[in-house]
């Protein structure tokens, strides 16, 4: 938002849809374990950040996570906090709030709850986007099934998927809260510790001129990995060499010269 004398102008971002959007268009009616796993890890790290700042979203859902470009890898946005509640006030623990589809167990028996509500929704939202139907039949009494985690993985087309997949899913559909993965446990699971989620991510970064996912710190691990698999390792993700001010000044003045 800037002023002018006269008026205040608000500058929108064009955004391209939202992440069902991209669930219903696509070719199967589900997405690839890789372009779910670069969403996901992109949903995690909004909330990771909301978390720290002891806020809640509590109405996570596929609806609700908009994309900034229309590549098959795109930049996600978390919206529609309408719902949100900061831990602490006395609305947090007892309001029922959210999407159906997406409530966690302690919303549906009203005995409060705290972070691990979004964790629940995460978990709802993968099976969604790996499978492109509900683990809950809405058809029947879903908050019952909800209570008691009551939901299976059909052979079609849960068969083509990862194990790694469907264990994170079944550590964040957990009805006890305590059991319930948190935010930083998710992002260390084996299924979002990938090397293409790695790289994948770091081309967003390298694209939007930010490093906001990814930390520097496990640079030196996936370039291990890549080397112990024998794969390049891309080089313009390579640390560059910090130049020492004389090298720059004589680099400089050698531009100068050959320009004379």
């Amino acid at each position: 938002m800037f002023e002018t004398p006269e008026r205040v102008f608000v500058v929108m971002e064009k955004l391209h849809g939202d992440m069902l959007e991209m669930i219903l268009s696509s070719e199967k009616g589900r997405l690839p374990e890789r372009i779910t796993k670069f969403l996901v890890t992109q949903i995690l790290v909004a909330l990771r950040h909301l978390h720290f700042k002891n806020i809640v979203h509590c109405d996570l859902k596929p609806e609700n996570v908009l994309l900034a470009s229309a590549d098959p890898f795109p930049q996600v946005k978390l919206c529609d906090f309408g719902f949100a509640r900061i831990i602490g006030e006395k609305s947090f623990r007892r309001s029922v709030v959210g999407t159906p589809a997406y409530l966690a167990p302690e919303v549906l028996r009203n005995r409060g709850y705290n972070r691990s509500l979004d964790m629940w929704s995460v978990g709802v939202i993968i099976y969604v986007s790996l499978s492109g139907t509900f683990p809950f039949n809405e058809d029947e009494d879903i908050h019952d099934q909800i209570q008691n985690a009551a939901f299976m993985y059909p052979p079609n087309p849960w068969r083509e998927t990862s194990s790694d997949a469907i264990d994170l899913i079944n550590n964040l559909l957990q009805v006890k809260m305590r059991k319930r993965y948190s935010v930083d446990k998710t992002l260390n699971h084996t299924w979002l510790q990938d090397y293409q989620t790695w790289l994948d991510l770091r081309e967003l970064e390298c694209k939007i001129g930010e490093r906001y996912i990814s930390h520097e710190s496990d640079d030196h691990r996936w370039e291990a990995y890549a080397d112990e698999h024998c794969i390049q390792y891309p080089p313009h993700l390579l640390p560059q060499p910090s130049i020492e001010p004389e090298d720059a000044e004589m680099r400089a003045l050698g531009e100068r010269v050959s320009i004379l």
